[in-house]
């Protein structure tokens, strides 16, 4: 028998929460430290696993594709049970969540407002993302989906700023009713699918191998990948993100964009392609133009922000949309590309999203007129943003060079899809132009410019946890640039099968 290390994975955070609220207030030290040893948990046996992975087993068989797979009967009679499993797609998502997770729990340390509720809704926001991810049955991975919407809510609402009641509510109304379209084309798969067996299933891989008739599919098809899609920011109805990140407290923001934005993606693409893949040919083409606005719109829209924060919030917008444009391609260039742009990125954002908490916990302010010359008193703040800024624009040797330039690649070589891909592709570069835009004239004015040492009263160096988290972030970031292959064999394994699938419909 073998290890149940996905279910180690989930639960921990979640035993973690019931420990926290179990221990008295005062003993914020001890909370943390708990809450550190948890995460910390999660990432050594996210690494376990994705070193323990048999990528030839999974590239020579199908069958092999899910590894550590778990199942346990749950509710019989409706054919729900309690199913997980990794491969090549959900693996670096997993990792990306332990990693992005230490870094919030670290960022956290400051945290002396009702710190033992702040650290076990964390736990529980942790744990509902693992459990999306890790999820192989529908029923078990929407239960997840909407757990991990639930502590956001009172996690900006209580913890955040800047209209956080506001922005709570607005994240929470429109993820919810995403989620409940999404949740009604689950329902239609589930009863018009027709397994081998003849028992109605939510078990993801038996559904695969189902008969799902191509009319259900084209009817259900766009109302899962929107509903789900709505937590991955594709325009229009993105327009909870920004105010979402800007809200939240830092490690609700690092967590937000860094992973919860990709659980949509990953949701989409997951349920959506993987379940209705003829409908998937017919209608991301389409889909593609919504997301060529997300990329643009996105970079313009961040380059006119005066809020630091909301800088980072629309910049989010706009590579996410390079996520999906990834998926859009349908070939394996493109996917791969997509798989590890939703890595890159999750790192990316919440290394931005360190550094605006950084600045702002000792400015106080995050209008970017009044910044200046921030690198004299945080120089690893300031070397971090550059080094995010230059993975933000696509700088080779960096992270997100290698998965930009497969999605474009993907996207340009995709003229079998659509007529209309090289132009979106052409048109989408202007969304590298204007990342590079804002994220010069950010760093200038925020780092390079004037430094007034009589204006501001609260500004102390980073402390050891800080400079921790920055340096992490920064070394993934460059390693994965300079190894590519470090995820791109895993991620290979995943889209393969993929690809198959997509062809075959």
């Amino acid at each position: 028998m073998q290890f149940p290390f996905l279910t180690v994975i989930t639960f921990t955070p979640i035993v973690a929460a019931v420990i926290l609220l179990l221990l008295p207030r005062d003993k914020t030290t001890l909370i943390k430290l708990i809450a550190l040893i948890a995460v910390l948990i999660t990432l050594v046996m996210g690494i376990i696993i994705f070193v323990q992975y048999d990528q030839s087993a999974a590239l020579a068989d199908p069958a092999n594709q899910f590894q550590f797979v778990e199942q346990t009967p749950w509710v019989e009679s409706l054919g729900i049970s309690y199913k997980v499993g990794a491969d090549g797609i959900n693996l670096p998502m997993i990792l990306l969540t332990g990693i992005v997770a230490v870094g919030g729990v670290m960022i956290s340390w400051g945290i002396t407002d009702r710190t033992r509720e702040f650290f076990a809704f964390f736990m529980l926001l942790v744990a509902g993302v693992y459990g999306v991810f890790v999820a192989l049955d529908l029923f078990l991975l929407f239960f997840f989906y909407e757990l991990s919407i639930f502590p956001m809510y009172i996690l900006i609402a209580t913890w955040g700023s800047t209209r956080k009641e506001y922005a709570a509510m607005k994240l929470t109304l429109y993820l919810l009713i995403g989620s409940i379209i999404a949740l009604v084309g689950i329902l239609a798969i589930y009863f018009s699918a027709t397994t081998p067996d003849g028992a109605r299933t939510f078990d993801l891989t038996a559904l695969k191998q189902s008969n799902i008739p191509i009319d259900v599919a084209r009817i259900w098809f766009l109302p899962i990948f929107l509903g789900f899609g709505v937590l991955a920011g594709i325009w229009p109805f993105h327009s909870w993100s920004p105010d979402g990140h800007v809200a939240a407290p830092t490690a609700v923001s690092m967590i937000h964009a860094g992973v919860l934005m990709k659980l949509g993606a990953y949701a989409a693409l997951r349920v959506g392609v993987e379940l209705l893949p003829q409908a998937a040919r017919e209608f991301l083409p389409f889909i593609v133009l919504l997301v060529m606005v997300n990329v643009v719109y996105g970079a313009a829209i961040a380059m006119v922000q005066r809020d630091f924060k909301y800088v980072i919030g629309f910049s989010s917008v706009s590579h996410m949309g390079l996520v999906t444009m990834g998926f859009a391609t349908m070939n394996q260039v493109g996917l791969n590309g997509a798989v590890l742009q939703m890595f890159s990125h999750g790192v990316m954002t919440a290394l931005f999203f360190t550094i605006v908490g950084l600045v702002y916990d000792r400015a106080h302010t995050r209008d970017i007129p009044q910044l200046g010359g921030m690198i004299k008193v945080l120089p690893w703040a300031a070397i971090a943003f550059v080094i995010g800024g230059l993975v933000s624009m696509g700088m080779p040797g960096l992270s997100g060079f290698v998965a930009e330039l497969q999605i474009f690649m993907g996207v340009w070589v995709a003229r079998d899809v659509a007529p209309w891909y090289p132009i979106v592709a052409l048109v989408s570069a202007l969304g590298i132009v204007l990342t590079a835009a804002y994220v010069l004239r950010v760093a200038g004015q925020v780092f390079f410019g004037q430094y007034d040492e009589h204006r501001w009263h609260d500004m102390r160096p980073a402390n050891i946890l800080d400079k921790t988290t920055i340096a992490m972030f920064c070394v993934i970031l460059i390693a994965v640039g300079v190894f590519p292959l470090l995820l791109m064999n895993m991620i290979n394994t995943g889209t393969t099968s993929l690809v198959n699938l997509l062809a075959g419909g």
